[in-house]
């Protein structure tokens, strides 16, 4: 007879308790520690889509994602774009790469760099 590989399950399936929906949540959230602005490696790219329509990308940014969006944010209103953020990458629409690092550098991003093409 051969042994069994099946491991008790252990794992809540659901439960009213709000105590305990809390404690998951937390588990559930990795907090990334805040990188200081003069740590980060930065690169700005510039991409085109269809209809030879141009995109900036700032692609390496470390730390959490509501700093992420803030700095998002504050690019998108100085440049006077849209824009997003998705996947650890901001997205401006248009091609901001010259605009995008000098504000980069004057707010402290000491390691940034225009990349690609």
């Amino acid at each position: 007879m051969t042994k069994s590989n099946k491991r008790p399950s252990s794992q809540l399936v659901f439960s009213t308790d709000p105590e305990i929906r809390r404690r998951i949540m937390e588990r559930e959230e990795p907090s990334t520690p805040a990188v200081a602005p003069e740590h980060q490696v930065l690169r700005i790219w510039l991409e085109r889509g269809k209809g030879g329509k141009e995109v900036t990308l700032v692609k390496g940014f470390v730390g959490p994602e509501d700093a992420l969006e803030e700095v998002a944010r504050w690019l998108k209103n100085t440049c006077a774009t849209g824009g997003s953020v998705k996947e650890g990458v901001i997205i401006l629409q248009g091609n901001h790469r010259d605009r995008v690092l000098t504000l980069l550098q004057e707010r402290g991003y000491k390691n940034v760099k225009k990349a690609g093409a």
